[in-house]
């Protein structure tokens, strides 16, 4: 059963390296703000309405969080929302198992479907999603929303596990990774020189690769963080010194947030009693993290600055 901390520093959050003291306010603990969910993904923070909206995927909906009451209420239903961040003007950009696609809420309420297909075959299930600063939607499409009928509807895939890249000008859909093992998470380095991309296939890993200098593709990769034994990484968002934010499992001791320097070594985890499978950075100056955690939504006030959407 949850319990908050009752003094300070929180002991659920380890230092494992002494520059990860630099990114934590030492009088601040973790916080259960929602429980009751049955898998939450997906965050994602709205600074110009102080909410935050998550996933809830077996449940079929969205939820938001007002910051300022504490309220949280159904966003929307339908579709398995999974995966969801905000593109440059400020939409809402989606991953949907449903309905196989990936689409943007206009600031009027209309849906807008920006890719549900390639080379005339359908998507999978489109998992995580993030909008690079000339517009670009890179997403990932791995097979766990067709897997059965939890998280989606059951079918037979159409395409490889890819990580694509949709053109902000023409609408074109290319593969910027082919077959990847059960692409994940996906997140820039702050000066978006490095995609990062979690592999949820065994033996998972987070791989980080060159982005090309037109910035439409991605060159020379190498596996960064060896999840091995220690746990396995899902959603992830980097702060602006370049440390990589990791939704992270498989057990006690191990469920959290498991965060690493950008050369792939560990420096701190953020202990929580549930499995984080997605989080964002929040709040007024983005230093406050927001952790979906299986049934609960966590967060956590930190000095770390997160990188914007």
């Amino acid at each position: 059963m949850w319990q908050p901390a009752e003094s300070y520093p929180d002991p659920a959050i380890e230092v494992l390296a002494e520059g990860f003291r630099d990114l934590l306010v030492t009088n601040a603990a973790i916080e259960r703000l929602h429980t009751g969910l049955r898998w939450a993904e997906g965050p994602v923070w709205f600074g110009d309405l102080r909410c935050l909206l998550l996933s809830d995927i077996p449940n079929d909906r969205m939820l938001k969080y007002e910051e300022e009451t504490g309220t949280v209420s159904v966003f929307r239903r339908g579709n398995f929302t999974n995966g969801n961040t905000r593109d440059r003007r400020g939409r809402l950009v989606s991953c949907e198992h449903g309905t196989r696609r990936v689409t943007r809420t206009e600031t009027d309420g209309a849906i807008t479907v920006l890719a549900d297909g390639c080379g005339g075959g359908r998507l999978n299930s489109p998992n995580d999603v993030v909008v690079k600063s000339d517009g670009a939607v890179w997403f990932t499409d791995p097979t766990f929303g067709i897997a059965d009928y939890y998280e989606g509807y059951r079918a037979e895939p159409e395409l490889p596990t890819n990580v694509y890249r949709l053109d902000p000008e023409t609408g074109a859909l290319d593969v910027v990774l082919e077959g990847f093992p059960l692409p994940n998470g996906l997140a820039f380095s702050p000066d978006e020189s490095r995609l990062y991309v979690v592999q949820s296939a065994p033996p998972r890993a987070i791989h980080a690769f060159e982005v090309s200098p037109d910035g439409r593709g991605v060159g020379a990769g190498k596996r960064l963080i060896e999840a091995g034994e220690a746990g396995t990484p899902d959603g992830i968002r980097l702060d602006t010194l370049g440390n990589i934010w990791a939704g992270w499992g498989r057990g006690e001791g191990l469920n959290g947030v498991r965060v690493f320097a950008p050369d792939g070594e560990p420096i701190g985890h953020v202990h929580l009693p549930e499995r984080c499978a997605n989080l964002c950075f929040g709040g007024r100056y983005r230093t406050r993290l927001f952790m979906a955690a299986s049934q609960s939504l966590y967060a956590l006030h930190v000095r770390a600055e997160g990188v914007g959407y």
